[in-house]
């Protein structure tokens, strides 16, 4: 089945998000490689770089490589099928869309609490915006859309 090239930019990009998050996540949970402990002072809640270094690893790290995963095979997962039957649309395609907003809302958290912006964060903002729109393309729209004669 060949599918349209914005369905394939979106496991692409979604892949590179996993991979590049989970090799991310190491300068946050390796304690000789964290950034300064003082840039944390302003940011409620948090007081180590573990919670941000777990949030990166599983969140956007396994769950970016699981979605992209999820979104080439077309895996059912039966745990799923209220949101695939809310959504009309497999689970993945949902999963993206949440993946993107969580980037940009990162992203954004990351310019207005740390003191120094890295050419890093723009970099990823954008890929959350892209992760944001290629879902809501007409073409991936389609091809993620699940069909009548899908089982629920």
């Amino acid at each position: 089945m060949k599918r349209p090239k914005a369905v394939v930019a979106m496991i692409w990009v979604t892949a590179f998000l996993g991979v590049t998050a989970l090799a991310g996540s190491s300068a946050l949970l390796v304690p000789a490689w964290t950034p300064p402990a003082e840039w944390l002072d302003d940011i409620p809640v948090i007081s180590s770089w573990v919670v941000p270094g777990l949030v990166l690893a599983l969140g956007f790290g396994v769950g970016s490589l699981v979605t992209a995963w999820g979104a080439w095979k077309r895996t059912r997962v039966s745990a799923l099928r209220g949101i695939e039957r809310a959504s009309g649309r497999h689970w993945s395609w949902l999963a993206t869309l949440a993946l993107g907003v969580g980037q940009v809302t990162l992203i954004s958290l990351e310019f207005a609490f740390l003191p120094e912006v890295s050419a890093l964060q723009p970099f990823y903002g954008a890929v959350g915006l892209v992760l944001c729109v290629l879902p809501l393309l007409p073409s991936v729209r389609r091809d993620f859309r699940l069909s009548s004669t899908d089982p629920s």
